[in-house]
């Protein structure tokens, strides 16, 4: 059975898709048709159930639990991860003080509206409203052009900003952890729920297969991992890795799934996505079935 996969280029998706796409675990009679996409397109397709599996973020996956039922295999979550809200170097200390103002108007790229990392920015600081959707890898160039004035990062730039001469403002996986206590829910794997719930649960368990192989052999995929990490260095691939791929990643536990509803009673509190009537775990869809 061929199935449609997708997930971003990014090192701790590739790290944890190597084993599964390549057959370097017994996949059950699965096969892959895999496509690589920036998280904020995977959302849209999402949004529109295009995949069979794929990658989004959890504020995107709101929208679109009428359609797919998460892994607990995949996700990343965790403690200093969060994105971060930045500026250039030389704007730092007037872009701060208008932060503490209620009328704010600055211009703001963000990586995307269904990004997990929006959600944020919007429980944090709702009075910035004024924000340009860019790729996230855009963001700092559009800063040092001056096309906006804060930038809203993501993955490995959280490792590169500051040799760019820009300047961290907010660290918004901060604010969650001293918000919520929890670990911040970035994104996670899903399921359409059209297949037959035995194949949800083949995915999930060859996904947890497919990360505990990595883990096992962690140059095993090193050449796959480089070939789409965008001319990244080695050590920065595997900071970007060991930040977002974590026992949260091999099964969410309750400490997971906790940070993940938290992260959506919060988001219904504040009427940032619409009201949730379905159950969102594969493991509790086989409780119910």
């Amino acid at each position: 059975m061929k199935l449609t996969l997708g997930f971003s280029p990014c090192p701790n998706d590739t790290f944890i898709f190597d084993a599964l796409i390549h057959g370097k675990i017994d996949t059950e009679g699965l096969t892959f048709d895999v496509l690589f996409d920036d998280v904020e397109t995977l959302n849209q397709k999402a949004l529109h159930g295009e995949l069979d599996i794929t990658k989004l973020s959890f504020h995107a996956f709101a929208y679109v639990v009428g359609k797919y039922a998460l892994l607990n295999a995949g996700s990343a979550l965790g403690f200093g991860v969060g994105p971060l809200l930045i500026c250039k170097n030389e704007n730092f200390e007037r872009i701060e003080n208008q932060l503490k103002t209620e009328n704010c108007n600055l211009r703001i790229g963000i990586p995307g509206k269904y990004t997990t990392a929006n959600f944020l920015l919007g429980v944090a600081y709702p009075q910035l409203i004024d924000k340009k959707e860019m790729v996230f890898s855009e963001i700092e160039a559009a800063l040092l052009s001056q096309e906006i004035d804060l930038g809203l990062i993501i993955h490995e730039n959280r490792f590169t900003y500051q040799d760019k001469g820009l300047h961290q403002v907010v660290d918004l996986g901060s604010y969650w952890e001293q918000l919520t206590g929890c670990a911040i829910p970035l994104g996670g794997i899903v399921v359409n729920r059209r297949l037959d719930l035995s194949i949800q649960q083949k995915i999930n368990r060859l996904v947890r297969k497919s990360i505990e192989f990595a883990f096992e052999n962690p140059k095993s995929g090193i050449d796959f991992i480089r070939q789409h990490a965008q001319e990244m260095e080695e050590a920065v691939m595997y900071k970007h890795i060991a930040l977002y791929v974590n026992k949260y990643s091999i099964d969410l536990g309750k400490e997971g799934k906790k940070a993940i509803d938290t992260l959506f009673e919060i988001a219904l509190k504040n009427r940032i996505i619409p009201s949730i009537n379905k159950l969102l775990y594969v493991d509790e869809l086989a409780i119910e079935n």
